[in-house]
């Protein structure tokens, strides 16, 4: 698992260098800085993350979710999620303009921490540590290439299968960012 993921990030890495030159080059922003809101108000899960842009309609994204939950499982008392994840991603933008654009974003995510659960007085702890693939798309409008906010869904499949036993193996996902490009 660790091998898979230092992979995922040196390619990330290289990209990134590879393409350096040539974004400073372009007419556009080179990154974004972002927080999904929506999760932030309903859930408690802080969801921060970053897109560097390699042309202006393709990025790489690293996000990181702190309060990390399994799609949308409310807790209670008795229920509480103790997990983070990382979250990297390869974004197309498309079918838009300067104003506004759709995109799909295919990405890895590992979630690590865990669940906990009493239930009859007995303590049930389930171990969140897992690989997921997924796909997620969305509309982000932008404003003077600076500010940019918009809808956005996920759907994933996880590789645990601890965590496929008491939850799923499909995850879905959804929010609504907030960011800010330089």
């Amino acid at each position: 698992m660790n091998k898979i993921l230092l992979t995922v990030f040196a390619f990330f890495l290289f990209a990134t260098s590879l393409s350096a030159q040539s974004v400073m080059e372009k007419e556009h922003s080179t990154g974004e800085i972002k927080l999904n809101f929506l999760n932030t108000i309903l859930l408690g899960s802080v969801e921060i993350g970053y897109e560097h842009f390699i042309e202006k309609d393709q990025s790489i994204g690293v996000e990181i979710h702190f309060n990390d939950r399994f799609a949308y499982v409310g807790t209670n008392d008795n229920k509480d999620f103790s997990a983070t994840s990382i979250l990297a991603s390869y974004n197309f933008y498309f079918v838009g303009d300067e104003n506004g654009k759709l995109y799909i974003s295919p990405f890895a995510k590992y979630r690590f921490g865990d669940f906990t659960e009493i239930e009859n007085n007995v303590t049930n702890i389930v171990d969140m540590n897992s690989f997921l693939i997924g796909l997620g798309a969305g509309y982000k409008w932008v404003f003077n290439d600076k500010f940019a906010f918009g809808p956005y869904a996920s759907i994933a499949r996880g590789f645990s299968k601890e965590v496929n036993d008491r939850f799923a193996a499909v995850e879905f996902k959804a929010g609504f960012s907030v960011g800010y490009r330089f």
